[in-house]
């Protein structure tokens, strides 16, 4: 992977970061709200090599700490996102077999950020954070599932396309 490469990509995961906070954070949704920003970076963890998905799991969390919404301290989403990338390593192949069906890797990709935020409470609760009671959490991961589910399949196409075109010619082969 070259330094390129991950700069661009990185470039690629603030402006969905961006998009997220100006536009889609702004938007009541039913239920509760939606996090396009980490259902992104679920799609390119997924589609990502071994060491690929580590290093963006850390980089996407860096950039998910910056969240103004972001009551916790610096370097959570870091940690949660490296671990999740790590969990994208040692399971590759069987990723692998969900990306071939759009409605298993739509799927996948909202079980994935459902995960995501769950280990993100149980450590916010390590942690002392007050998160808040149990149904409303509850309510929180379901909707989040839910919005992932119905609107990922929108702008999956342009996810792995922009990837494929961050990717080097020799990525590429």
């Amino acid at each position: 992977m070259s330094g390129l490469r991950v700069l661009n990509t990185s470039l690629f995961l603030l402006v969905i970061f961006l998009i997220q906070e100006t536009v889609i954070s702004r938007i009541k949704f039913p239920i509760d709200g939606f996090s396009l920003y980490l259902a992104a970076l679920m799609v390119l963890l997924s589609l990502e090599d071994r060491s690929g998905s580590i290093v963006f799991g850390f980089i996407g969390g860096l950039i998910m700490d910056l969240s103004i919404a972001a009551d916790t301290p610096f370097g959570q989403w870091a940690l949660i996102l490296t671990l999740i990338g790590y969990l994208f390593s040692l399971n590759k192949e069987s990723i692998g077999d969900f990306t071939q069906s759009p409605f298993v890797f739509v799927t996948f990709i909202s079980l994935a950020s459902a995960f995501a935020l769950v280990v993100y409470l149980v450590i916010g609760a390590l942690l002392g954070q007050n998160n808040g009671t149990l149904s409303h959490l509850i309510s929180i991961v379901f909707a989040n599932s839910l919005w992932t589910f119905l609107i990922t399949p929108l702008f999956l196409p342009l996810i792995i396309k922009a990837r494929t075109a961050l990717l080097s010619n020799r990525e590429r082969v």
